[in-house]
């Protein structure tokens, strides 16, 4: 059910944003404020039955477009069935970003090069899809050891991350990279790594009515654009989804997650995390990094500017 449609307003060079969300409303005025700042035009949310007043708050920005429903979000796989729609509907001939409400995208050059100098350059490089692998950040000492005002940043208390510990396969039914690792394999599925969640992901397409998120955004259909990697041995650009999913709002929403049960594979990962965050509420060791820029990241590896100067 739209709250708000605003798409007549779209141009056709528009940047846009793709976002399912439940009960993030503390979380939206800076996530606004964030891509707005790298230059998207025009947000795309999908809201599942909030609670706590986020469609009203999104239907009251000039930006954004808002749809509401009481679907299940486990039977609309996750609310990929939703998002594939709009991408369909709305975003054909644009560069789309489909991201969480706790995901920030880095890029190369993000500091002093907009989110159009990327695409006009993954443009002029007939490149059609950008990766950016999850990257997890969280506090040093408790998750839950400092509050989080709306507005915020929240890299200001999950400013930390693993700068190793990942492992890398690839996927041969669709090509793309499978990246697992982190402080959620390390804490949560130790016993079972094979179970923790997946970190590659492939944000930033250029769409095509022709197209669809087969899991997530982990892979796409056509499988050609998940060979976001050089299979000869150089180094394609490639950005970062900071994931600050670990501020003091992760138990409370570990809790409700585990009740409704609308996650994968039985939400055992929200299982994992609801023991694990009883046991041992820091995810901070004395290997872990602290933020300091994409450069930093580029350095460690995690993200590369390939061929773009």
């Amino acid at each position: 059910m739209p709250v708000a449609n605003r798409t007549d307003q779209i141009r056709s060079s528009d940047l846009l944003v793709f976002c399912t969300a439940r009960n993030e409303g503390v979380r939206l005025p800076y996530f606004l404020k964030y891509y707005r700042e790298m230059g998207v035009n025009h947000f795309f949310f999908v809201d599942n039955d909030s609670t706590d007043g986020s469609p009203d708050y999104l239907a009251r920005q000039p930006d954004v477009s808002v749809w509401s429903t009481r679907a299940s979000y486990k039977r609309s796989r996750f609310g990929m069935d939703w998002i594939n729609y709009l991408l369909r509907k709305h975003a054909h001939g644009h560069w789309a970003l489909t991201v969480d409400p706790d995901e920030f995208f880095l890029y190369p050059f993000c500091d002093t090069r907009p989110l159009r100098a990327l695409t006009d350059w993954l443009d002029a490089s007939s490149i059609k899809s950008f990766s950016a692998m999850l990257l997890d950040m969280y506090p040093k000492g408790r998750i839950d050891g400092q509050p989080y005002q709306s507005g915020q940043n929240p890299l200001e208390i999950a400013s930390w991350f693993d700068a190793g510990n990942y492992t890398v396969s690839r996927n041969g039914r669709f090509g793309n990279l499978w990246i697992q690792g982190g402080p959620r394999a390390r804490a949560f599925f130790a016993d079972d790594p094979v179970r923790a969640p997946a970190l590659n992901k492939i944000p930033l397409v250029k769409w095509d009515r022709r197209y669809t998120y087969v899991s997530s955004t982990h892979m796409l259909l056509p499988r050609g654009l998940n060979l976001v990697y050089d299979e000869w041995g150089g180094e394609k650009a490639s950005g970062l989804l900071l994931h600050t999913k670990f501020l003091d709002t992760f138990t409370a929403k570990a809790q409700e997650e585990l009740v409704r049960r609308q996650h994968y594979a039985g939400s055992s990962e929200y299982i994992a995390y609801a023991d694990g965050v009883k046991e041992t509420p820091e995810l901070w060791n004395k290997w872990s990094e602290k933020y300091i820029n994409w450069r930093q990241l580029e350095i460690l590896g995690l993200m590369s500017k390939g061929n773009w100067a």
